[in-house]
């Protein structure tokens, strides 16, 4: 059996006009596709199916949390999903997936796999740099961002200061300031 078989949308029997579709994400759907960066997902995905005569239009929404490890410490935490993605379905001699946008489809199918789309529209909403919202409000108390505060540069540019410089140093930052 195909894993991604319910993501399938038969649209040669629906009638013109908008149909529904829900989807409920969770970290199975990731490892079906080989993907492990996530301990734990819960994304709801709506899509909104439009058959029109000639063409087809597929409007996805997504939203909910997927659980991840910050890039600076390691700890989990819950990185909320919302975003959307349209898709142009068309018919043509064959198949074509060359724009983002717009899918180009043979005119005999009668079925499209969603699978795919949802996956890159969560991939892709996750920002490049994951952080834990306990860093930016400082809230988060872990050993280590206590040994990166300890090991941090402006610790290092203090210990220079507070060094004694060379007096022939100064003599050279004169030439800088006569000017």
């Amino acid at each position: 059996m195909k894993p991604f078989k319910e993501y399938d949308i038969q649209f040669v029997g629906l009638k013109l006009g908008k149909h529904h579709f829900d989807y409920q994400i969770d970290k199975k759907f990731f490892e079906d596709f080989g993907y492990d960066e996530f301990n734990d997902a819960n994304v709801k995905v709506n899509l909104l199916f439009e058959k029109k005569a000639t063409l087809l239009e597929l409007d996805f929404e997504a939203s909910g949390t997927v659980n991840v490890n910050c890039d600076t410490t390691n700890e989990p935490y819950d990185q909320t999903i919302d975003d959307d993605f349209n898709l142009v379905v068309n018919f043509g001699d064959e198949y074509n997936d060359e724009d983002e946008n717009i899918l180009i489809i043979p005119h005999g199918e009668f079925e499209l796999n969603v699978a795919q789309y949802i996956y890159e529209l969560i991939i892709l909403a996750m920002p490049i740099k994951r952080i834990h919202p306990g860093i930016e409000d400082g809230t988060l108390k872990s050993e280590i961002l206590t040994k990166l505060e300890e090991l941090s540069p402006k610790d290092i540019e203090e210990k220079e200061e507070s060094e004694e410089i060379d007096p022939r140093w100064n003599t050279l930052k004169k030439l800088l300031t006569d000017k």
